[in-house]
């Protein structure tokens, strides 16, 4: 059981990871065909298909993509519920 929740917990934290660096990587321009870009082209391509149906559900907040926020503050609280 021990095992299960410690996959889980690092599931979720390299998750949390992974949004955080593409939402760092919006707010920069970044070199077409640079290797950045290509790391923010592969964190698209992982982080987009939960993204999208959140940014259906919510509408943006001006300029602030609130999917985002939400997603990772429900990430914190799977975590939380596990004792990550």
């Amino acid at each position: 059981m021990a095992e299960r929740d410690a996959l889980i917990c690092l599931v979720i934290n390299l998750a949390i990871l992974v949004f955080f660096l593409r939402a760092v990587l919006s707010w920069f321009p970044l070199e077409p065909g640079g290797v950045m870009a290509k790391v923010n082209g592969a964190l698209f391509t992982v982080t987009e298909p939960v993204l999208a149906p959140l940014r259906r559900a919510i509408p943006p907040a001006g300029r602030i993509d609130l999917s985002f926020l939400v997603l990772i503050f429900g990430l914190f609280l799977i975590a939380r519920v596990f004792g990550c």
